[in-house]
């Protein structure tokens, strides 16, 4: 029996975003569309000042585009009513919490927002995170600071769950408890994520999709158990890696330097059984395909 999710419309759709900070001529975002269906997992990378933080602002209207749009839910982000607003969580890359209130007092006023407020969930989570309730939030550490702002955009059991390096600044211990809590909880209700991380082995984890940004575009985006399956790294005399390529609709990554009349390239597509003795094929791991494409 085929998901509903399946058959329902976008829940993220940008068409031909343009973004560029003051009078740049070369834009952080460039002409570049995207599309999440309900339920997608989706780790977005890309190298430090590719435009991740800035792509994922874009997608929830918190930067105006010079050109493009932005849908979510089906309505313009820039004209969302409050139903769907309701339905996003944010934990952004630098904490935009209250400082000067208490955990329970920032909880309280988030509360009043959130018609599917999961107090329960709320609770479990402060005291096996071990947040102090009535500390002003200036005064917490950095690790809890983000905990904190992880239970508020958890809390209200968004449709669409955006984390900008949402771990970067807790310990080992802590990342752990939170992609559980984000795998059990949050993936399996068939929540939306978009998960940005520069800690790859922790998006392995609980990302189903990776999506790649380069050059202000998403060059590449796949099932990662399917990209890892079906792409490999080949290296050969270049007529027999063109006739590869040729012969079996193989599509081709990234190029790699390589001597003169040798090639060396990224290929993905379905394998042959046997290749040309000539070949030599090697698998990747995601370091690999994150070293190559971004």
């Amino acid at each position: 029996m085929n998901s509903p999710l399946l058959h329902a419309a976008p829940q993220v759709q940008i068409d031909s975003l343009r973004l560029a900070y003051g009078k740049a001529t070369e834009p952080v975002l460039r002409d570049l569309s995207w599309t999440l269906q309900p339920g997608q997992v989706v780790g977005l990378l890309g190298r430090n000042g590719a435009g991740k933080t800035t792509l994922l602002e874009a997608l929830l209207g918190l930067r105006d585009p010079q050109a493009g749009t932005v849908r979510l839910f089906g309505q313009s982000v820039t004209a969302l009513d409050d139903a769907a607003r309701a339905r996003i969580g944010y934990v952004p890359q630098g904490s935009d919490l209250f400082e000067n209130l208490t955990a329970t007092q920032l909880l309280a006023y988030f509360r009043a927002f959130y018609p599917r407020w999961n107090e329960a969930k709320v609770e479990g989570l402060m005291s096996r995170w071990e947040i102090p309730r009535d500390q002003v939030i200036g005064k917490l550490s950095g690790g809890q600071q983000q905990r904190l702002s992880i239970i508020r955009a958890l809390a209200h059991e968004p449709d669409l769950l955006v984390l900008d390096e949402p771990v970067a600044s807790l310990d080992p211990i802590g990342r752990r408890d939170f992609l559980r809590e984000l795998v059990d909880h949050v993936i399996n209700r068939g929540t939306t994520v978009v998960f940005s991380t520069h800690i790859l082995s922790d998006l392995e984890r609980v990302a189903f999709h990776v999506a790649f940004l380069k050059d202000g575009q998403i060059g590449l985006q796949a099932p990662l158990d399917e990209l890892l399956e079906d792409t490999r790294r080949v290296a050969g005399p270049t007529e027999a890696v063109a006739a590869l390529v040729r012969e079996h609709g193989l599509r081709t990554l990234a190029t790699l330097p390589a001597q003169t009349g040798q090639s060396r390239a990224l290929l993905r597509g379905r394998w042959p059984d046997a290749l040309p003795d000539t070949l030599l094929t090697q698998g990747v791991s995601l370091d690999d395909l994150f070293e190559v494409l971004t």
